[in-house]
């Protein structure tokens, strides 16, 4: 079992800067992930990649902008994001896989990112 507790959400201008950390707890993990999901839209995938490799995927929307990256020695995940606009605004949710898997099967409670113009 893995747990992953999201923080460092909050409101930031547009052009700003956020760092969301994801505590994770329980398993060692293969992969690991962020997603947001914005009022009224399903959860999309914002960035992704293996715990223990260095390759990295982003959505297009977000890539230039947005980083994922891991600490091994605290166990935790974060996500860079620079030069935020209003459309990435959302529930931004931390998540993992901890065997070589199609989909995510853990999933932390959201953190809010609010983008004003």
């Amino acid at each position: 079992q893995v747990q992953l507790a999201e923080s460092g959400g909050g409101l930031v201008q547009a052009g700003g800067s956020l760092r969301l950390s994801c505590a994770v707890s329980g398993r060692t993990l293969y992969a690991m992930g962020w997603f947001r999901q914005a009022p009224g839209k399903e959860r999309e995938f914002v960035a992704g990649g293996l715990w223990s490799g260095s390759v990295r995927n982003y959505a297009d929307s977000v890539s230039g902008r947005f980083t994922i990256s891991r600490d091994n020695a605290k166990n935790m995940v974060y996500l860079q994001m620079n030069n935020l606009r209003p459309e990435d605004t959302g529930v931004y949710y931390c998540a993992a896989k901890v065997v070589k898997s199609v989909n995510f099967t853990s999933w932390g409670r959201g953190t809010q990112v609010t983008v004003s113009s």
